[in-house]
């Protein structure tokens, strides 16, 4: 199979989870219980709202229209770029909202994943290449504890740890993205966004290294055994150049597939971390968008998330039968 047959094959796979998904997005949130108008109308009047006002927000937020007319106005507006007005944001756009958050996961997910990939490809080729030193024991060690600990768990010690005001080495805040009220100067936008980054990070980081470390010596172990390794030795060739040339381009096959698959647990790792430091990125977002049960924001950012997973998966298949042309065969 050409390469470029197995690209239209991939995309339109692609393609149907995206419609499915769409599909199971606005089923899940009209199952939901609750009222969101009812919601909206308590919040501005009361408990005792005119029965006339609620008719008429019914009919703004299209609660009125059969289920399926409401579908077909979901999709055609998804697809539209038209994803409506937040019903508890002071009727603002949901593209706006979501574009002014999603900087700040951008930033904070996109760091903490490069550093995380580069930090477990090295260390887990140095455990692999020490199997059974102290190095590479205490490298597993490290990565199993980590990968068993708990996303919120480790904010929160990193928070008794390190949190300015009541933690036990005073260094860093805790909330926000910057602080508040927030600063005009770029130098201290720059320095305060940094400070703020720093736990948030740390925590995806040493959660999602653990098992991109693992799986790297794992997989970098196995092939150290290959027959053409041996090869490589006996002809005399230096450990970095039996290392970089033969044995981490076969590694990385594993990896490719690992990291996409992680891209999609960092997202929904970072909701219980922008929670925990009340971070102002799409997880915290996501969390007031459930509470207030705003079907318009909920539907948009899930949609996103899903999609995102989707087009890594979808990237990583590319890269997969690119390094690996077998791939093509299948």
């Amino acid at each position: 199979m050409s390469m470029r047959a197995v690209v239209a094959k991939k995309v339109t796979n692609a393609a149907i989870t995206i419609l499915i998904i769409l599909v199971a997005n606005f089923i899940l949130f009209r199952m939901m219980p609750g009222n969101p108008a009812i919601t909206f109308i308590r919040t501005g009047a009361g408990h005792s709202a005119n029965p006339e006002l609620l008719e008429r927000q019914m009919e703004i937020f299209g609660l009125n229209d059969p289920v399926h007319i409401q579908l077909y106005k979901y999709l055609v507006n998804t697809f539209t770029g038209n994803w409506g007005y937040s019903f508890f944001q002071g009727d603002r756009l949901v593209t706006e909202i979501i574009a002014e958050k999603t900087v700040w996961t951008v930033l904070l997910v996109g760091t903490s994943t490069v550093i995380t990939i580069w930090l477990g490809i090295a260390i887990g080729a140095a455990s692999a290449w020490r199997r059974g030193k102290p190095f590479d024991l205490a490298s597993l060690a490290f990565g199993f504890f980590f990968y068993a600990v708990p996303t919120f768990w480790l904010g929160y010690v990193l928070l008794i740890l390190f949190q300015e005001d009541i933690g036990i080495i005073p260094l860093l805040p805790r909330s926000h993205s910057l602080p508040t009220p927030y600063p005009t100067d770029s130098w201290t936008i720059l320095v305060e966004g940094f400070r703020h980054w720093i736990l948030p990070a740390l925590t995806l980081t040493l959660v999602q290294l653990a098992g991109i470390s693992i799986i790297m010596r794992n997989s970098l172990t196995d092939i150290l055994t290959e027959d053409y390794i041996l090869t490589a030795r006996a002809k005399g060739l230096s450990d970095r150049m039996i290392l970089k040339k033969h044995a981490m381009p076969n590694a990385r096959l594993p990896m490719v597939t690992v990291i996409a698959l992680n891209l999609g647990y960092i997202l929904g790792g970072a909701i219980q971390v922008e929670q925990v430091f009340s971070y102002d990125g799409l997880g915290l977002l996501t969390i007031e968008a459930i509470l207030s049960q705003d079907y318009p924001l909920m539907q948009a950012i899930f949609l996103l998330l899903t999609i995102s997973v989707v087009v890594a998966n979808l990237i990583s298949d590319f890269l997969y039968a690119w390094l690996d042309p077998r791939v093509r065969l299948e």
